[in-house]
């Protein structure tokens, strides 16, 4: 092409929101940041909200920026599309109108409806029909909290957004569910791809408010003339449902990526798993905790959600508190020069979901088990680094029992790619080599996925070719030797102790 085009990737984290532009040159992306937010819950009256209005605010200065200074000469805007992080929504009311803020996933009123839920569908029954893990934070979950409560916007609510399409509807004027997104509701048939209207009724929780469900790539229909007026960006630019869950969009630029690779979305949490053509549902799944979410392109992500730097982001956290401020690199050096595998504990544990001192609930657990405690930091976070390793080595032997074959390389995407200990201990742990990268897996997701939509790219298989030109990836070999066999077990070990 003779002038590059540009596709411009909204991309909505729990913790802070980008916009960002990928110029299309016909072979490859380069991506730039146009505007960076903070975002976050906000507290009122004992409950937790998404401030969706100051986020919308956000987005629109961005898309500003994307047309502004150097942003000017990098050709025409092909498209834009949007992300976010999973299972959060809103209610609109019968003429479209927003009926208050969103609550945050974490929440207190999702307190007690698992228990409620199991009462009225048993646990398995459930799991059948979505083949989605059993989490408290799930849509299914805070709808039963909603109706338990009487919540009144329930009875006003013409229609249910997820979170990335109820941006969606203000950037196009219509309102659909993605359905990489709609997977992440636990309200979705697993198996026939529609929503679970039976399995809804039984808990009681109302359908008529659920809206259409469109695939990745669909266009929405064009920026609305007052978005565009505002922003400077023409009324023509396509608004583009990409994977809109962000992990679907991460999954979806993986280089590579086959039938022989497992994957890790690498963050504060771990994503491990692989894409399959059909859903994974039965004991086996159910009884390792798999979920099967929505991917691109008609794929299934059959995954586990493990903790994943969340461990050590705590721990900076509270040394920060206490007056030390370790750079990444610098905890990385220190757990290098500890002896390895002086104590191993389990990233699932309960005590570790949301400790006021990760460091001390650490050492804690490792009394509980019957280790000796890490007492320096570097032993601290060798302590998390292996642990996080061998439980993605156990979780790999659970893919392959799940698959029915042999795993023989792991990427790993996301922050945590960059992580180069992080990633030699997985390939020792696993026995296979780690590939690691891209980065910013999610957002080149989010401008492939508009690329084919729009005829740059021709199907996923070309997309991924694109991301892998542009970027950089590493590859980590496994070292012979070690004591990561004897370690597993330890592990295994350590969850059963804690459980018991």
């Amino acid at each position: 092409m003779d002038r590059p085009r540009k596709y411009v990737a909204i991309d909505l984290g729990a913790s802070s929101g980008r916009v960002l532009v990928g110029r299309w040159d016909g072979a490859r992306f380069d991506m730039s940041e146009a505007h960076r937010f903070a975002n976050g819950p906000v507290s009122a009256m004992g409950h937790q909200y998404w401030d969706v209005l100051s986020i919308w605010s956000e987005i629109k200065s961005g898309l500003s920026c994307c047309i502004s200074g150097d942003m000017q000469g990098a050709g025409e805007v092909a498209g834009l599309g949007l992300d976010t992080w999973g299972v959060d929504y809103a209610l609109l009311d019968r003429d479209g109108k927003l009926l208050g803020n969103p609550y945050h996933y974490r929440d207190r009123r999702n307190d007690g409806t698992m228990e409620l839920a199991f009462g009225r569908v048993p646990r398995a029954a459930i799991y059948d029909v979505t083949g989605i893990q059993m989490m408290q934070i799930n849509t299914l979950f805070q709808l039963l909290g909603m109706v338990r409560d009487g919540d009144p916007q329930l009875e006003a609510a013409g229609t249910l957004l997820p979170m990335p399409n109820l941006f969606g509807y203000w950037l196009s004027g219509r309102r659909a569910a993605e359905y990489t997104f709609a997977t992440t509701t636990q309200c979705l048939e697993a198996r026939d791809r529609r929503w679970a209207v039976e399995l809804l009724g039984k808990l009681g929780i109302p359908t008529a408010f659920l809206p259409p469900i469109v695939e990745p790539g669909a266009i929405l229909g064009n920026l609305l003339p007052e978005v565009g007026a505002e922003t400077g960006l023409p009324g023509t630019v396509p608004v583009i449902a990409v994977g809109s869950h962000d992990t679907a969009s991460a999954v979806a630029a993986i280089p590579g990526l086959d039938a022989r690779s497992a994957y890790i979305s690498s963050g504060t949490w771990s994503l491990m798993g692989v894409e399959t053509a059909a859903p994974v549902i039965n004991e086996r799944s159910l009884a390792g905790n798999f979920t099967n979410e929505g991917g691109v392109g008609g794929t299934i992500r059959l995954l586990r959600n493990i903790p994943g730097l969340w461990l050590i982001q705590e721990c900076r956290r509270h040394w920060r508190r206490e007056g030390s401020d370790y750079s990444w690199e610098a905890l990385l050096e220190r757990a290098e020069r500890e002896a390895p595998f002086a104590c191993i504990i389990d990233p699932d544990a309960p005590e570790l979901l949301n400790p006021p001192d990760m460091p001390a609930a650490i050492r804690a657990l490792c009394r509980k088990t019957g280790q000796e405690p890490p007492e320096t930091v570097g032993a601290v976070i060798r302590c998390c680094l292996e642990s996080l390793a061998l439980r993605y080595r156990a979780t790999l032997d659970d893919l392959e029992q799940l698959v029915g074959h042999k795993l023989e390389v792991v990427r790993i995407v996301g922050g945590g790619s960059q992580n180069r200990l992080l990633c030699q201990m997985a390939a020792d742990a696993c026995g296979v080599p780690v590939v690691a990268g891209p980065v910013e897996a999610t957002a080149l997701g989010n401008l492939m996925v508009q690329a084919i939509a729009t005829g740059d790219l021709d199907d996923i298989e070309a997309g991924r070719a694109a991301v892998a030109a542009s970027v950089t990836l590493d590859t980590y070999e496994p070292h012979p030797g070690g004591a990561w066999a004897e370690a597993l077990g330890r592990l295994h070990r350590s969850a059963a102790s804690e459980s018991a």
